[in-house]
């Protein structure tokens, strides 16, 4: 292995399924630590998860679910219900970004989310990427890897329901972004970090 192959299997950009797997691993880390935590803990926490979230969908709806959809028989319809799933989350997560931590109904609502964020997360492994592994050779999931990362630091830092295709992602995604990290900036200044 040349030492350039060996440093993107360690940052895991050899595959775009282990890359977005393990990245899974880190939204249950974030769902962990937003339930544990308290005051402005847990809005700190909550600030990373929506974050991560919004920008982990964002670059699987530009770059994973377009090949998915050609790349198998069923992929059109894999995709279809995962999209479905996505808007559903971002809504949830658009009303839990815009609640305070400590409102009555912000960590049962943070558990339906949850389980409904892992079951979509287990339903992409399953359905959508062992095909994309058994169709895909090397080369594209290489490339795929390194289109989420590109797609990943431009991406919007919130949810945006109903922006849940590649080409809707296009059209919106750059401003949505743009707004996005600007409130980012402004919230941090204004010391509300979230």
């Amino acid at each position: 292995m040349t030492d350039d192959a060996q440093r993107h299997a360690a940052d895991g950009l050899d595959d775009v399924v282990a890359l977005l797997m393990r990245q899974h691993g880190e939204i249950r880390n974030l769902f962990d630590e937003v339930e544990r935590a308290t005051g402005d803990g847990r809005r700190e926490a909550l600030r990373r998860l929506v974050r991560m979230l919004a920008v982990h969908e964002t670059a699987e709806e530009e770059v994973v679910h377009p090949v998915a959809r050609r790349s198998f028989d069923g992929g059109e319809g894999v995709v279809e219900d995962r999209l479905r799933e996505e808007k559903q989350a971002k809504e949830k997560l658009s009303r839990l970004d815009g609640m305070d931590t400590a409102d009555a109904g912000f960590l049962p609502l943070l558990r339906e989310l949850r389980t409904e964020v892992m079951a979509h997360a287990r339903a992409e492994e399953r359905y959508e990427f062992v095909q994309l592994r058994r169709r895909t050779d090397a080369g594209q999931l290489a490339a795929m890897a390194k289109m989420v990362k590109a797609a990943e630091a431009t991406a919007p830092t919130h949810p945006h329901p109903g922006v849940e295709t590649a080409a809707k992602n296009i059209a919106a995604g750059p401003m949505a972004a743009v707004v996005d990290r600007a409130r980012d900036t402004i919230r941090k200044a204004m010391g509300k970090d979230g």
